[in-house]
């Protein structure tokens, strides 16, 4: 966060800049698992194109097929946590290439990769924060049903 105020002061060159950020605040588990875990599996679609991207830039040998998708609130820490995990025992290889030697690495049923975490608010934990990083909220604004938030906080 203060490496966020440090850009605004530098591209304004002065301290009268100002962040518009908008954060997911925390909502009820069911909630938040539903929306990750989506009937239409879209978001699981979405994770599983993380495989297609290192097939493509390592050489490796992903098949989607093999993994299934997971996501699940972690309340200690207040955030989504996606997962892919593998669907049988399973090895994954790539070639040698671009200062990387060639490998391979086992997975066994079940073990997963931790692929992205999507953090959810409490909107004063969230303003606590800016103000530590050294900004100075000016103004917040949330949705009705107050599942989302969007700060205007001063350098």
């Amino acid at each position: 966060m203060k490496e966020m105020r440090e850009l605004v002061v530098q591209d304004n060159d002065s301290t009268e800049g100002g962040l518009l950020i908008g954060v997911d605040l925390v909502k009820d588990t069911a909630v938040l698992r539903a929306a990750y875990n989506d009937e239409l599996g879209l978001t699981a679609a979405f994770n599983r194109n993380m495989l297609t991207h290192i097939n493509r830039l390592l050489g490796s040998d992903f098949n989607l097929a093999d993994w299934g998708h997971d996501a699940f609130f972690n309340e200690a820490l207040s955030r989504i946590e996606m997962h892919l995990y593998a669907r049988r025992d399973l090895t994954v290889h790539w070639p040698q290439g671009d200062g990387h030697p060639a490998g391979q690495r086992f997975f066994a049923s079940g073990e997963s990769i931790h692929t992205e975490n999507s953090y959810k608010y409490q909107t004063d934990f969230f303003a606590e924060m800016l103000a530590q990083a050294g900004f100075s909220i000016s103004q917040f604004w949330t949705d009705p049903a107050r599942q989302f938030a969007v700060f205007y906080a001063c350098a």
